[in-house]
């Protein structure tokens, strides 16, 4: 898929299916070589060295998943993360969040001064209808504006009531990368586990960046110089 694309690096994430065994995911990296990354899913009490092990294979980055957490809100202990993210920190990770930012409207002072870098996927992951001037999409605003975030645009589906091109997303996507293009990733959300119309063509998902980020300079940045940086990407 890559290949037809024409993408020469990939970042493999970690699906919640596996819960913290990143066996497959270390596999991956192993096969595929120099040119993939990825990011794991920890036990908050995994050692230092194992730590080191994923960095050395390859892992740039923890992702919590906030969404699927069966106990809800109380699952989010704040305060274990920013332990977590205090012992990836000297590691040069970041730790991405699998959230609905619409549901956290006070998130921008929550994490306020966080230990590392932070990354939020699917555009915020915002519920299907919601706009621009949404209180928790505004903070993710903010966050980026202050280059305290991360955002991936992926996976338009999940977020919009229409079919492709998605038209409803367009002016999510215009937003957040008006607010700091510099901090703005690109990915396919491949194999799109949480389609629930028709499937899409890669393709297609690759040609909508044509209309979210019209700007051919900022179109590289997304790309190619962004993801570079965050995921340790060396030319």
């Amino acid at each position: 898929m890559l290949r037809v694309l024409g993408v020469k690096r990939a970042v493999l994430v970690q699906p919640s299916v596996y819960g913290s065994d990143n066996t497959v995911l270390l596999n991956a990296l192993k096969e595929a070589g120099s040119e993939f990354r990825g990011v794991a899913v920890v036990d908050p009490a995994i050692s230092d060295n194992d730590l080191e092990r994923l960095s050395t294979a390859g892992v740039r980055g923890v992702r919590i998943n906030i969404v699927d957490v069966k106990s809800g809100g109380a699952a989010f202990d704040f305060q274990s993360l920013r332990l977590l993210a205090e012992r990836i920190r000297p590691l040069g990770w970041h730790m991405e969040f699998l959230l609905h930012v619409d549901t956290f409207p006070d998130f921008a002072i929550t994490f306020e001064n966080f230990p590392v870098d932070i990354v939020f996927g699917h555009l915020g992951y915002t519920a299907p209808g919601t706009t621009p001037d949404n209180g928790g999409f505004q903070d993710l605003l903010k966050l980026l504006r202050n280059g305290r975030a991360w955002v991936k645009l992926t996976g338009p589906y999940r977020i919009s009531r229409e079919q492709l091109p998605y038209a409803d997303v367009v002016t999510l996507a215009h937003a957040l990368v008006d607010a700091n293009p510099d901090r703005i990733v690109w990915g396919t959300d491949w194999p799109h586990v949480m389609v629930r119309g028709a499937m899409p063509n890669d393709g297609d998902l690759c040609d909508l960046l044509s209309a979210w980020v019209p700007d051919e300079t900022a179109r590289e940045k997304i790309l190619c110089l962004n993801p570079a940086t965050l995921y340790g990407f060396v030319d």
